[in-house]
């Protein structure tokens, strides 16, 4: 783990003083969800797109050499977009590379988003999604890991202790980019608010409010989300309200001290490692939050991406 009190960006970041404070706003929510959507009806190049049902797809990468009979590890990502925005789209070009490099079945899963699918689509959508991964004749069930950012990384965070509680695949380990893990967060809990970038408060309560199925986020600022979910409920919703985090997969946690999501990601895999869960946590001096997507041929970026490839090969090989 490596600390950063200094507020200045990461040297390699040059575009980081242009960015702006946070994407999603209730004002340009609907139009960046429709932009973000654009392509999820078009097959991956190379792949396949599968219909699960009820308007949920799989974007589907296999390596390009499969032999007849031969069983793959497998990978499944949840895309970022604060649980408002985004498309499996995105997840293309990571898929694409493990399927490449790590010779396995990598899928993308276009989860269906509140304020029209809150708690608990979004996360039945995943691991629907998962039980069809696990079912396919060329994946070992095994072998799967899953991967996700930012409020992909929190519903992997999720699909974990859902597929922990139900017993019925066995997960082999969890890659969590800059996970959005917790209602209760605003920017009281960012070391240097005014250097927020892409993510902030404001859209972290709209996110998880529609979620939670409180789409007014009429919430304090500092508190939980308002809700309708009773106390059990809530806690199978939020990662971090979980009081049980034992039993989970080998996890690796890679989050930017000028993110919004530090101090919970942090706090997280501390809890983890106490519930004797294996955790690799990668902390990055003055990276924001979604860096290694705005500035993808950044050397911090590049290193930060290699690292979760080597962290799914080391748990796929493991199993």
């Amino acid at each position: 783990m490596v600390t950063d009190d200094s507020p200045a960006f990461h040297p390699d970041l040059t575009r980081a003083r242009f960015m702006p404070r946070t994407s999603a706003t209730r004002g340009n929510r609907r139009l960046l969800r429709a932009l973000t959507r654009i392509g999820r009806g078009r097959p991956p190049k190379g792949g396949e797109l599968v219909e699960l049902g009820d308007g949920v797809t799989v974007r589907v990468h296999r390596p390009a050499a499969m032999d007849a009979g031969q069983r793959r590890p497998a990978v499944l990502h949840l895309h970022g977009g604060g649980l408002i925005i985004g498309s499996a789209t995105q997840g293309d070009p990571l898929c694409r590379r493990l399927a490449d490099e790590l010779g396995a079945v990598a899928i993308s899963v276009d989860y269906r988003m509140p304020p029209e699918h809150p708690y608990p689509t979004p996360l039945d959508d995943a691991y629907a999604a998962l039980q069809w991964l696990a079912a396919q004749p060329d994946v070992d069930p095994e072998r799967i890991a899953v991967i996700g950012e930012s409020a992909g990384g929190g519903l992997a965070a999720s699909l974990a202790l859902l597929a922990r509680d139900r017993g019925e695949i066995a997960l082999a380990g969890q890659v969590l980019a800059y996970p959005m893990l917790d209602d209760r967060t605003d920017e009281s809990a960012a070391a240097h608010p005014r250097m927020l970038r892409l993510w902030n408060g404001p859209s972290n309560r709209l996110g998880w409010g529609m979620y939670l199925g409180a789409g007014s986020a009429l919430a304090h600022p500092a508190g939980p989300t308002a809700t309708t979910l009773d106390a059990a409920s809530l806690e199978r919703a939020v990662p971090a309200r979980r009081p049980d985090l034992t039993g989970l997969p080998s996890t690796w946690i890679g989050v930017g001290t000028l993110d919004l999501f530090h101090a919970e990601d942090v706090e997280y895999a501390r809890r983890l490692t106490e519930a004797g869960v294996p955790t690799e946590l990668h902390v990055i001096p003055g990276a924001y939050h979604g860096f290694d997507a705005s500035e993808p041929t950044a050397p911090v970026s590049r290193d930060f991406v290699q690292r979760q490839v080597d962290a799914l090969r080391r748990m796929l090989s493991a199993s």
